[in-house]
């Protein structure tokens, strides 16, 4: 598996966000999804990873950088060929450790309160990631869990 800083330009990572906005739309109600569109994921502030195996599109992630010490995780997403491989788990370590190296003091995130988000909230406490308050420009939200970890440089 190969992990690379990439730019939203590769079909298959256009279609992976795609699909990743159609999950979102139909499971949050519009003013609860908040995964970034492909506009916002072109934004010079927004590092976007994706993960490879050959020429298979695995997943991919972005981060979006609150502060100078405090970075959000945005649109994780796993290919559906590519589910329960350990994909999320590479990205969200490589993630990690490229933050730790960059100087961040701390990753959060906003994710879904449904079941149909348990496995990321699973994978995210599997990390070390805890419940917290609304971040950044969050408000309280009844569809929304927000967690964060704390990177300990």
């Amino acid at each position: 598996m190969q992990i690379k800083v990439d730019k939203l330009n590769h079909p298959k990572v256009i279609k992976l966000l795609e699909e990743h906005m159609e999950d979102m739309n139909a499971t949050s109600p519009p003013e609860s999804v908040h995964a970034l569109d492909q506009k916002e994921l072109q934004q010079q502030d927004i590092i976007l990873w994706t993960s490879w195996k050959e020429d298979e599109l695995l997943g991919c992630a972005a981060i979006s950088p609150i502060s100078d010490s405090h970075v959000e995780l945005k649109s994780m997403r796993t290919a559906e060929k590519a589910r329960n491989q350990g994909v999320a788990s590479a990205l969200l370590s490589h993630i990690i450790d490229q933050m730790k190296n960059d100087g961040y003091q701390r990753i959060s995130l906003e994710t879904g309160s449904m079941s149909f988000f348990k496995p990321a909230r699973e994978l995210y406490k599997k990390f070390g990631f805890k419940y917290c308050s609304p971040f950044a420009n969050y408000q309280p939200d009844p569809n929304s869990n927000f967690m964060t970890l704390e990177l300990n440089c």
